[in-house]
């Protein structure tokens, strides 16, 4: 498996096309979904160096301009570009919750997977999830006049961050030269925890898009439409190379709707889980676009 590691951004495309292709396969691994996550988080804090963690959370571009343009910012823009769009009221909806949740838990290992800095999508995101229980309800009831639980989104958020950090510290602690020494392992664990959470977002899927062809071209559309435009946002909001700026693009552009999907409950609406679902296409396709861009700009500067 870490022989594959190099290939993940396209293992990825791969894994979301086989979840679509193959429904019991998807059905089968959806329960490992909480299980996939989690390995994410754990993997990606015995990754990332504690250094350049705090450096990273020094910088006002880290701790303030991005979570805010993730949690408020993002959400409020797409929100009254949509309404002014003249979008269809449901469709809105969906747009503004998928937005209003917090960067993807995974950014900060696909970033790693694609050369780049990890330690930025992992700071953004533990701080937009620090902010998710009280901008998620607030944003949910502005637009959708949804009531979401901020003490469940914040129990829920505190056992995924608070168990994985506690566990990495652990093993830092108690073996932290084996796992210097076992970094493929660790990178072979994250990637085969993306490929199945990849695989596993795409249950049901196929049966919605054949029962609603028009409408999951829709969201699928809306949804690779509206991830772009906030990657876009965020390479031109930050200063620096374009490795810096895709990466904040990422943290823009991919967002953990599976918090405010299971949030929702039975509140859920046929075109909201089929929005989420379609939100997963461009999460998982978009990586290797962004190593393709990445790949052309290092050979670029290497040539004389």
């Amino acid at each position: 498996m870490a022989k594959l590691v190099p290939r993940g951004p396209t293992l990825l495309i791969i894994g979301v096309l086989a979840g679509l292709v193959f429904p019991a396969l998807a059905a089968g691994v959806r329960p490992l979904m909480a299980m996939a996550i989690f390995v994410l988080v754990l993997g990606t804090f015995l990754q990332v160096d504690g250094a350049a963690f705090r450096r990273a959370l020094r910088r006002p571009l880290v701790w303030l301009l991005l979570p805010a343009l993730a949690m408020l910012a993002c959400p409020l823009a797409v929100g009254f570009a949509a309404r002014g769009a003249g979008l269809r009221p449901e469709l809105i909806v969906a747009l503004v919750l998928s937005v209003c949740a917090p960067p993807s838990s995974g950014t900060a290992a696909v970033a790693r997977m694609l050369g780049l800095d990890a330690t930025v999508p992992l700071a953004v995101t533990l701080l937009s999830m620090a902010l998710a229980p009280v901008t998620v309800p607030l944003i949910a009831a502005g637009f959708a006049d949804l009531a979401l639980d901020p003490l469940a989104l914040a129990t829920r958020l505190a056992l995924l961050v608070g168990g994985a950090g506690a566990l990495a510290l652990l093993l830092r602690h108690r073996a932290g030269a084996q796992l210097e020494q076992h970094v493929g392992v660790i990178d072979a664990l994250v990637l085969a925890s993306l490929l199945l959470f990849a695989v596993a977002t795409m249950a049901g899927m196929r049966a919605q898009i054949e029962a609603q062809p028009l409408a999951a071209a829709t969201c699928v559309g809306l949804a690779f439409g509206c991830n772009l435009a906030l990657q876009a946002l965020g390479a031109l909001l930050t200063p620096g190379n374009l490795a810096a700026r895709l990466t904040s693009g990422l943290v823009l552009g991919n967002r953990n709707v599976g918090l405010v999907w299971s949030a929702m409950g039975a509140a859920v609406s046929p075109m909201t889980a089929l929005f989420f679902a379609a939100t997963q296409f461009p999460i998982y396709m978009t990586p290797r676009l962004i190593e393709m861009l990445v790949r052309r700009e290092r050979k670029e500067n290497a040539s004389p």
